[in-house]
């Protein structure tokens, strides 16, 4: 059973770090994409930053790049997001995520399978 558990999340201010984590089990990075999403208040959720095992190079959305770094442990069967000069518009609802489909390519621009249920992070100003 595929489950992934995020933790990390917290209220900081407006220029700060967080650093979340995310377990997995039932699975192994070599196999399925990986990826950070999140889902702001009234917003649809998006992609973060996602990795596909076929390249391993890390996609990152456009207002996080330079700030954000998506990276993991096989070891402890880990993924992390670092996050940097956290502004007021992150605040958002922070998830881990699995699939199946691996792309040649990195993307976040599809439906993955499988979801943690969530950290919270709040961005204040």
């Amino acid at each position: 059973e595929v489950q992934l558990v995020e933790s990390g999340g917290g209220l900081v201010q407006a220029g700060g770090s967080l650093r979340l984590s995310c377990v997995i089990s039932g699975f192994t990075f070599d196999d399925y994409a990986i990826g950070w999403f999140r889902q702001a208040p009234g917003k649809e959720r998006e992609g973060v930053s996602c990795i596909s095992s076929s390249d391993g190079m890390p996609y990152y959305e456009d207002s996080v790049k330079g700030r954000f770094t998506f990276s993991s442990d096989s070891a402890k069967n880990t993924l992390y997001l670092q996050m940097n000069s956290l502004k007021p518009e992150d605040t958002a609802v922070y998830y881990c995520a699995a699939s199946t489909l691996v792309p040649a390519t990195s993307t976040c621009d599809y439906e993955y399978d499988y979801y943690g249920r969530g950290t919270q992070v709040t961005v204040s100003s």
